[in-house]
């Protein structure tokens, strides 16, 4: 399942960073990666990989049809609190 999700960066809005993201023929999501949100979960990082790892992160938890269409990477700590911890160890 995980190699069916792909990721594309679109254009930034202000500071942050923009990813659409879909799992196979699913509907699209749209991610929103602040500066901060890259400081704190992907240890300065690359910003896609964050975004890949989170959403296998989210698709261990719940189908691809129950994630939001729309959302900030920090949000998911909002209903999932051990994300924070489990993205930072990679």
């Amino acid at each position: 399942m995980m190699s069916d999700l792909h990721i594309i960066e679109l254009p930034p809005q202000e500071m942050n960073l923009i990813f659409e993201v879909k799992v196979g023929a699913g509907r699209p999501h749209r991610v929103t990666v602040s500066p901060e949100d890259l400081r704190d979960f992907g240890a300065g990082g690359d910003a896609a990989d964050l975004v890949r790892r989170s959403f296998e992160f989210l698709l261990e938890r719940e189908p691809d049809s129950s994630i939001l269409e729309e959302f900030d990477l920090k949000d998911i700590s909002r209903y999932y609190p051990e994300y924070r911890e489990e993205i930072r160890r990679g």
